[in-house]
């Protein structure tokens, strides 16, 4: 296959609180196939997915009928970095199974993206061609995350110390998308980008 058949590979990703989702949802909405990994994994994990007898084994008490009890897994897996390891090995593979019949089913596509939290901490931005980072300011970043139900400042701060920073994250980026401004002028800029995209492909 030619390069210029094949789709060029964006991977978006950001910080916990940055505006990952909603970017993605704008891409999605321009006609770019999007690849959710968390998503994916909310699939694997709800109810009847076919990840749960393999967690329950791993993990006991931690799935119900409907799918993984999130609190329950979460207090054997969250600051356990064995533990993390051992329900990454069973929640990785098939993540990656999905993704490359998403990429056989988009094949098509000109532009293709994947939405992936941990894009740099995993090292899966080898895999991409551009690298989308959504970046906000800080104070942004930890006012939206503190709101969510279920969070407090020390988990927050475990997840940051978990994710490369933001600033190296943007340097790193082959663009990057800012949230910190009105959603429009968001919307803007990832109007601009798929436009570019398409023409350098195009070219």
């Amino acid at each position: 296959m030619s390069d210029d058949i094949k789709p060029t590979i964006l991977g978006l990703t950001g910080s916990i609180g940055m505006g990952k989702s909603t970017v993605a949802a704008m891409f999605e909405e321009l006609g770019v196939p999007v690849f959710d990994a968390d998503a994916t994994v909310h699939d694997l994990q709800g109810p009847g997915g076919e990840l749960l007898p393999a967690i329950e084994e791993a993990f006991p008490g931690t799935t119900g009928p409907a799918g993984v009890l999130r609190a329950e897994l979460g207090q054997q897996v969250f600051g356990d970095d064995a533990a993390l390891k051992r329900l990454e090995a069973i929640v990785h593979p098939a993540v990656g199974l999905r993704r490359m019949q998403f990429l056989e089913a988009n094949a098509q596509a000109p532009l293709i993206m994947f939405d992936i939290p941990l894009l740099f901490e995993k090292g899966g931005a080898d895999n991409v061609d551009v690298v989308i980072v959504v970046s906000a300011p800080a104070e942004a970043q930890r006012e939206r995350v503190l709101a969510r139900e279920g969070m407090s400042v020390e988990k927050f701060e475990q997840i940051l110390a978990r994710q490369v920073p933001d600033a190296e994250k943007r340097a790193r980026a082959d663009y990057v998308i800012d949230t910190g401004v009105p959603l429009e002028e968001t919307h803007a800029q990832v109007g601009a980008l798929v436009e570019q995209l398409r023409a350098q492909k195009n070219s």
